[in-house]
């Protein structure tokens, strides 16, 4: 019962052992040389047996006076702030309306509701 795997001792030969290994065939020696003169451009017919052009009244264009504005749609975040864009709103009760839900209870809820402030935790504005 003898396996005929290689050992761990047989390693594959290294790769700049490999005879070919970097051969990629015959390099021309002309790159990044300048090549030879373009060859001169092909001549144009004389325009024989074509008929000349006729040419109309100059007619002059007005240039144009019209402005194009592009308007770029702005993005609304709900319950954003107005002033610095980046922070949320945050809903404060009152002093008035704190004191308004507990001297005229059922109905000062309602106020208390009413009188509150918004205030921007990032920027400090409170808006009413």
């Amino acid at each position: 019962m003898v396996d005929s795997k290689p050992l761990l001792q047989d390693r594959p030969p290294a790769y700049n052992a490999v005879p070919g290994a970097y051969d990629y065939g015959p390099q021309p020696n002309s790159y990044g040389a300048i090549p030879a003169a373009a060859p001169p451009p092909y001549p144009y017919p004389d325009g024989q047996g074509l008929p000349a052009a006729q040419m109309g009244p100059a007619v002059s264009q007005q240039p144009y006076s019209t402005t194009y504005t592009i308007v770029q749609p702005s993005v609304v975040v709900v319950g954003g702030c107005p002033a610095c864009r980046v922070g949320v709103l945050e809903d404060d009760f009152t002093c008035l309306g704190i004191l308004c839900a507990i001297f005229f209870f059922p109905l000062g809820i309602l106020f208390c509701f009413a009188l509150r402030q918004r205030r921007c935790p990032n920027c400090g504005a409170t808006f009413g």
